[in-house]
């Protein structure tokens, strides 16, 4: 007769799962530890929530509302008005075209010079690297005020004007000395270059770290298989620094989004508001005539739209691979 094997007991593999008195006890214990964490965040809770959370939803609240500031106002609620609004001012057009405008030019022209003058300091024969970067970043620390009195006295009007002076005086560039502040186009290059001047220390900085992190032995092999130092650059330098490139890219579309002391120290928003910005007319509005309803339409759109484009590149970021 044949003999029966036994059959070995078949364990799941499945997780078992968690009876009551166990989720109790996980559940007292994520509260232990949240109170002794809550003592350290506490401070930080209610400043987030007196500064940031409660300042967002006033201010949608109030893009609603014909609101005004003064004790005792009635603040009557307008419903999308404020956004309709919007949409048939002129100045809002002029706004939202500048921004486009400083978007467009100002953040490739920022990453390239950002990426050149990081590899070119990044050269192992050239010295003096820290002084280097000193120079690249001192107008990041430099006051915005000092700096648009710098550019006012450049790009002065008439004769007396540095650049006017020197290519309508000195070299006879120029048939007539250019009143840059006085034509849109002319104001609007004068506001891009501030802004250029100011940020391209940053991108060199953080392109000077990241180049710096590349490993020394992939150039070694590539100048041995008799690469050059373009297709060096071209096939090992632009694949490594991708990710930061891509980091890089977003903060300078956020920083030319919130462009405002560049307009608003040197032109003020005009002539007659055409290098307007939408943050400096979110500013006018509110402070000097004191439409805060509309005002805050203008920041909620504002905020959608940054919104929107950092969402955007986060989710192409995350599906990339880079090597």
């Amino acid at each position: 007769m044949p003999q029966l094997k036994e059959e070995a007991p078949t364990t799941s593999l499945m997780p078992n799962k968690p009876t009551k008195e166990q989720k109790r006890k996980n559940f007292k214990k994520g509260l232990n530890q949240w109170k002794e964490v809550l003592p350290f965040l506490i401070l930080g809770l209610i400043g987030t929530g007196v500064f940031v959370i409660y300042p967002l939803f006033k201010g949608v609240v109030m893009s609603f509302q014909d609101y005004s500031p003064f004790p005792g106002a009635e603040n009557p609620w307008v419903g999308f008005d404020n956004y309709l609004r919007a949409f048939e001012d002129r100045k809002f057009s002029y706004a939202v075209r500048n921004t486009v405008l400083a978007i467009v030019v100002t953040v490739p022209i920022v990453w390239f010079l950002g990426i050149f003058f990081a590899s070119l300091i990044n050269l192992t024969f050239v010295k003096f690297k820290i002084t280097f970067r000193t120079l690249y970043y001192l107008p990041i620390i430099t006051s915005w005020i000092v700096i648009a009195f710098l550019f006012q006295y450049l790009f002065a009007s008439g004769e007396y004007g540095f650049i006017n002076y020197l290519f309508y005086t000195k070299l006879g560039i120029f048939n007539e000395p250019i009143g840059w502040f006085q034509n849109q186009w002319t104001a609007l290059v004068v506001i891009w270059l501030f802004h250029i001047w100011k940020t391209v220390g940053w991108a060199v900085i953080v392109y000077l770290a990241a180049l710096q992190g590349i490993p020394k032995n992939l150039y070694e092999a590539a100048e041995i298989d008799g690469a050059s130092a373009i297709d060096s650059f071209r096939f090992i330098t632009i694949p490594m620094v991708v990710p930061i490139t891509i980091f890089v890219i977003i903060h300078l579309i956020m920083g030319a989004f919130n462009i405002f002391p560049q307009v608003y120290f040197l032109t003020g928003g005009g002539p007659m508001n055409q290098t307007e910005v939408i943050q400096t007319m979110i500013y006018t509005e509110a402070f000097q005539h004191m439409n805060f309803g509309y005002s805050s339409a203008l920041g909620v759109m504002m905020g959608i739209a940054i919104f929107l484009v950092t969402w955007t590149q986060q989710k192409k970021i995350g599906k990339q691979n880079y090597y």
